[in-house]
């Protein structure tokens, strides 16, 4: 009688709060469809919780633009050699590599010198659609398999030589099941109240360059609508950062702030957002949130994004996918005041168009989830099938 295959090791890597999330519901996925895979990896509390911790700390890398990397980039690769031994250590057959394109890049390369024999998988693209092209082929060369969350990924990747599987994205197979009753009744919040999110983002350089002028915003706001109530949700990698600025603004005394376990009830309540660009968007779209969405880099940064990098007509997914502007989006030098001030009373103050936006942004969620049983799911039976190298 044959011996039987030893259980399938692998190791997963998350640098950022929404790839730690993606990392957990992989987890949960890989356990189910296979009980016996052995699982280890560094990523943050949504990992930890399921059982995979590390005492290397990725918190430092929640970076924002090309410069700013450029500051982190000796801890940078010193904490990517560390994930590298840590996998060599556990002597993965496979490592899986969760968004965080510069960083998992470096990771991908310390992994191939110290278990050149391993299995190297990237769960989530670099959007070459979107920016730079030339990150298709530099991927293939980096890892063995990528693991893509749009439809149109593999005609980027595949003529690279790098095998590309659809598995769908993972934003859009969670359970968004916030009670936002609930979550006025919490906070005395009137039923006919109009609840205004204000979403500052989930790095600290995000915070450092959007705080200032969403909280302008939200100011000249409530000072003309006595009924308007304010409410953020903070990730833990920013939250003394949010609630020290807030404690600034008197203005501000108001505000409700919301950490994670609040946060889809707080998105339930919501009439409307102004986001930071991000993850939090496709998820406020998917519970017809209308939203406007902000996003700035430093000057150098956005020149050579702007004139060399910014290939396609939104930043979006929402709008990508719908081929328009459902999302109103406002970057760099137009994510002041002067402007989104007017963005955000157009929502707040129009519920027509607000119902209408609310229910296209369903609708076309609806349609970029697609078949199956959800990207996690699709992954894990990926990576099982795949086994090691």
């Amino acid at each position: 009688m044959a011996a039987s295959s030893p259980p399938l090791r692998i190791f997963i890597v998350a640098a950022e709060p929404s790839g730690d999330l993606i990392g957990a519901e992989l987890v949960r996925a890989l356990r189910a469809e296979s009980p016996d895979v052995e699982i280890a990896g560094v990523g943050r509390e949504a990992m930890a919780a399921e059982g995979v911790s590390s005492d290397i700390d990725l918190s430092a890398l929640s970076v924002l633009g090309l410069f700013d990397g450029l500051r982190v980039l000796r801890l940078v690769h010193e904490r990517a050699a560390a994930c590298a031994q840590a996998a060599a250590a556990f002597r993965a057959d496979q490592v899986v590599l969760i968004d965080s394109w510069g960083f998992m890049l470096r990771v991908a390369w310390k992994v191939r010198e110290a278990c050149p024999a391993t299995r190297i998988v990237k769960y989530i693209g670099p959007q070459a659609f979107a920016t730079r092209p030339g990150r298709a082929k530099v991927l293939a060369r980096a890892v063995d398999n990528l693991l893509a969350i749009h439809t149109f990924d593999p005609e980027y990747f595949e003529p690279h030589g790098l095998p590309t599987t659809v598995v769908g994205n993972p934003a859009l197979e969670r359970l968004l099941d916030g009670d936002g009753t609930a979550f006025r009744d919490r906070h005395h919040i009137a039923a006919d109240a109009r609840v205004m999110l204000v979403l500052f983002g989930s790095r600290k350089a995000e915070v450092e360059r959007l705080f200032d002028d969403f909280a302008d915003t939200a100011e000249q706001l409530l000072s003309s609508r006595p009924d308007l109530r304010l409410v953020t949700v903070v990730a833990p990698s920013v939250a003394p950062a949010v609630r020290e600025r807030l404690a600034a603004r008197p203005g501000l005394s108001g505000m409700i702030v919301a950490g994670p376990e609040e946060r889809l009830d707080a998105f339930s309540a919501a009439d409307a957002a102004l986001a930071c660009s991000g993850t939090v968007t496709l998820e406020l779209s998917r519970l017809g949130v209308p939203s406007v969405v902000a996003y700035r880099l430093g000057p150098v940064a956005w020149k050579i994004a702007w004139h060399f990098l910014m290939r396609a007509p939104h930043i979006s997914l929402v709008n990508l996918a719908a081929g328009r502007a459902l999302l109103t989006e406002r970057l760099q030098t137009q994510a002041v005041p002067e402007f989104l001030v007017p963005d955000m009373a157009g929502l707040l103050d129009d519920p027509v168009h607000r119902a209408a936006v609310s229910a296209a942004l369903r609708e076309i969620t609806a349609k970029m989830a697609g078949n199956g049983e959800g990207a996690s799911v699709n992954a894990a039976r990926t990576l099982l099938k795949l086994g090691p190298r």
